[in-house]
């Protein structure tokens, strides 16, 4: 597990097909997938997170976790029932993918905010905003395939398992890019603590 700084250490679905929809094995899945309201008031603050994380701009990610949100209530019919979280967050990876490819995005956003939930005094809530800062610059040096492994790891606590299933990779390539994003990340934190030690 990386050593994060420490104020880090922090239905309705639709079927096209009638056929499907009579099919008595279906109808048993159905019941027992969870309403969308449930997925979204227990799930959206994370992948909004995850989303940030990921690269998505401050200014897109409303939009995007919108996005990720019509994807899960379309598609909700078709999830199989083993991983909602790894699920979710393939979704997410996917969205995010889309949203760094598009003309208008910058590789290296500016942040001027944190993400700060709520922070019992002004000292504390920039502490707290400057460390948000210093994990997103950290994350935008990993290359795209080793940030997402990582932040879906070492962020989000998905299983190596769950991530290879989530981004239908092999396992050994996940517990390799994790290996590798791992290094990177704290040879850059290592870098900018020097820096900091040093003035």
């Amino acid at each position: 597990m990386v050593a994060l700084p420490e104020s880090l250490s922090v239905r309705n679905a639709e079927t096209e097909s009638s056929e499907l929809a009579e099919s008595p094995n279906l109808s048993a899945v159905l019941l027992e997938l969870p309403a969308f309201e449930t997925i979204y008031a227990a799930h959206f603050r994370g992948v909004w997170r995850t989303l940030h994380r990921l690269g998505v701009a401050r200014s897109h990610l409303d939009d995007a976790a919108q996005d990720v949100c019509v994807v899960v209530y379309r598609r909700l019919a078709e999830f199989d029932g083993r991983s909602l979280r790894g699920w979710l967050y393939a979704i997410a990876v996917r969205v995010a993918s889309d949203y760094r490819r598009r003309p208008w995005h910058r590789r290296s956003v500016p942040l001027t905010e944190g993400v700060v939930d709520s922070a019992p005094d002004p000292g504390q809530a920039s502490e707290l905003g400057e460390s948000v800062r210093l994990l997103h610059e950290l994350l935008a040096e990993l290359p795209d395939e080793q940030r997402v492994v990582f932040v879906l790891g070492e962020l989000e606590q998905l299983t190596a398992p769950e991530i290879a299933k989530a981004l239908s990779l092999n396992l050994n390539t996940v517990y390799s890019r994790q290996r590798v994003a791992r290094a990177r990340f704290e040879a850059a934190l290592a870098r900018r603590r020097g820096r900091k030690g040093g003035v």
